[in-house]
């Protein structure tokens, strides 16, 4: 896995990069594991925009991946390592002993031929799954339940991984990617391992075009808008729009705390996670 710079024959290519996709092992996907997907355009059923920023973008099909690794006892063996659009990290087919096949998350050191298992009772190495209360402390971990049986919630992007720092009682204590302390019931599954991918930060799209072919429309900045349009627009010339970023609704960007104070899982974490570089409280 690695990192393509192109030759700067033109302004697009000169900052453009692409990954080399040699972990790929296979390019077309299981055909039983896909699902089609309906584009939206970032409206809802009465044709209002309600996420900017969405439109567009190559047509693709959803994988089905396996976030709940709920097969116990049932060896299955890595078949293959293939590419999946609709997330950053690389995604694996699984071929368990029973015929059945499953995707799933690709952790870094995980490859074709090695064998992965679920359950109570398995040995803690890459790519196998088991409750929390099972897994040696100080472990990377990714694919976490929130509540048991949930199916995995946290940690699923490219080079996420929480760490397990403790067991309390009925909780596990788990050191987010954010660097917040966060508890977690003990019986809430998670996947040994750090996810795979871990250069997809570090790809410069280089044109605006290669964000259109991934369904991103364009953004226009705040402070360039008209002050009916967005809080931070108007003024005379140029201004610096005298307020902490938002967004056209007053919801704040960069690093501003947005999460509502009586938040039910609010007693669930022991150390926020610290401010973005370019939020200033007060």
């Amino acid at each position: 896995m690695g990192i393509k710079f192109y030759r700067p024959t033109s302004a697009a290519r000169r900052h453009g990069s692409v990954l080399d996709f040699s972990e790929l092992t296979k390019c077309e996907p299981e055909k039983s594991l896909l699902e089609p997907q309906r584009k939206t355009g970032g409206r809802n059923n009465h044709g209002h925009i309600t996420s900017r920023h969405i439109g567009g973008g190559h047509k693709q099909k959803y994988r089905i991946i396996d976030f709940k690794r709920d097969k116990d006892t049932i060896p299955a063996k890595v078949a293959h390592i293939e590419y999946d659009p609709n997330r950053s990290a690389r995604i694996a087919l699984l071929h368990y002993n029973d015929g059945e096949k499953r995707y799933i998350l690709a952790p870094v050191g995980l490859n074709v031929g090695d064998n992965v298992e679920s359950g109570v009772e398995v040995e803690p190495k890459v790519g196998n799954s088991m409750p929390l209360a099972h897994i040696p402390v100080g472990l990377e971990v990714h694919n976490i339940e929130q509540f048991p049986g949930s199916g995995g919630k946290i940690a699923r992007s490219a080079g996420m991984a929480a760490r397990l720092s403790a067991r309390e009682g009925d909780h596990a204590l788990l050191v987010m990617p954010s660097g917040e302390l966060r508890k977690i019931h003990i019986n809430c599954r998670a996947t040994i391992g750090r996810v795979g991918n871990l250069d997809h930060q570090n790809v410069s799209l280089g044109k605006a075009g290669r964000a259109r072919h991934m369904g991103r429309r364009p953004k226009v900045r705040g402070v360039a808008q008209n002050p009916v349009a967005h809080p931070m627009g108007g003024g005379e010339g140029r201004s610096a729009g005298g307020r902490a970023s938002c967004s056209p609704t007053g919801v704040l960007s960069k690093g501003g705390k947005t999460r509502k104070r009586n938040n039910p899982s609010a007693r669930f974490i022991l150390r926020r996670r610290p401010a973005g570089p370019h939020y200033r409280q007060g």
